[in-house]
């Protein structure tokens, strides 16, 4: 706690793409923001002292550099801050509270209460906004063969990604992780609820924020007669009161990049009763509800705090 009565933060990797979006937003919540000496942000013991001195850290490191962190806290004992990591380490631990506050009705009360935290990956954000309620509603049986295709802003792929398109100027359009093995697949399957991991196609377009994930459905490979109506209904009650998550009704086309800067997300299903066909599409900013914009919830949460309106 500072000395003003606020809860204190430390971010460990706040130079970073998501690091620097949570420090923008924490200026919504009445909370100190701490930070190394920058010429000592890789001194252990600088990092120890500072874990040490606050009630929260929130982690936006790479993987391995992320387990390093929390090995450190778990040796600090009762000193140990409370942690939100946003790295993909610790998204399917057992031990670890899933920061998705949205996804059921206990979750928020689950990321109170939690000394650590993980924030969710952009993707499975809109996949699990997608699919669990489906899944946890029987509309969509949990071993459908679930194929997705997304599209990010290329702030996703991090600096080197960024320096290349704002630099270069492109590609417009490239598919990637086309060996099937995304990163994001384990908390995509776990948390949606699937008894098999979903054929995922992540790629990224020349435009710097923004996201779609789709899902396309065979009508009549879900039990019994699922109509369009059905799918949209069973959303809408999942997310009935949500600030952040709306379900809007089917377009002819989505732009990816309409909700960058928002930490809002849109869901929808669009298709055709008489083809038996749908699409299920979760649009967002990969920066905002996709990352940063969920830390801000989360550390609101853990804080005891109300999360801010979203932007």
């Amino acid at each position: 706690m500072s000395s003003n009565g606020q809860a204190t933060v430390f971010i460990d990797g706040e130079a970073g793409t998501t690091g620097l979006g949570i420090r923008h937003r924490l200026r919504h919540l009445p909370v100190t923001v701490r930070s190394i000496d920058p010429a000592r942000r890789k001194d252990p013991d600088a990092r120890r002292e500072m874990m040490a001195a606050v009630d929260v850290v929130i982690l936006c490191l790479p993987d391995a550099a992320a387990k390093e962190a929390v090995a450190m806290a778990d040796a600090m004992g009762s000193d140990a801050p409370r942690i939100l990591d946003a790295s993909t380490a610790f998204r399917t631990d057992p031990t670890w509270v899933y920061g998705f506050p949205e996804m059921d009705a206990t979750q928020p009360a689950a990321i109170r209460a939690a000394a650590r935290v993980s924030n969710p990956g952009c993707y499975p954000t809109g996949l699990i906004g997608l699919l669990r309620p489906l899944v946890r509603a029987g509309l969509v049986p949990a071993d459908y063969p679930v194929c997705v295709n997304a599209v990010s802003g290329y702030s996703g792929g991090g600096r080197g990604m960024i320096e290349a398109h704002e630099r270069d100027g492109g590609p417009a359009f490239e598919l990637y992780g086309l060996g099937l093995g995304h990163k994001h697949m384990p908390e995509m399957r776990l948390y949606a609820g699937l008894a098999q991991q979903p054929v995922f196609v992540p790629s990224v377009g020349h435009f710097p924020q923004g996201m779609i994930v789709s899902v396309p459905l065979h009508l009549d490979r879900l039990p019994g007669r699922v109509m369009i109506a059905d799918l949209h209904a069973a959303l809408v009650a999942h997310y009935r009161g949500s600030d952040r998550i709306t379900v809007a009704d089917p377009c002819a086309r989505l732009v990816a990049d309409t909700l960058a800067g928002t930490d809002r997300m849109e869901l929808r299903v669009h298709g055709d009763d008489a083809l038996r066909q749908a699409v299920l599409t979760a649009r967002l900013d990969n920066l905002g509800k996709g990352a940063s914009g969920a830390a801000l919830q989360n550390v609101a949460l853990m804080l005891g705090l109300e999360p801010p309106p979203p932007v």
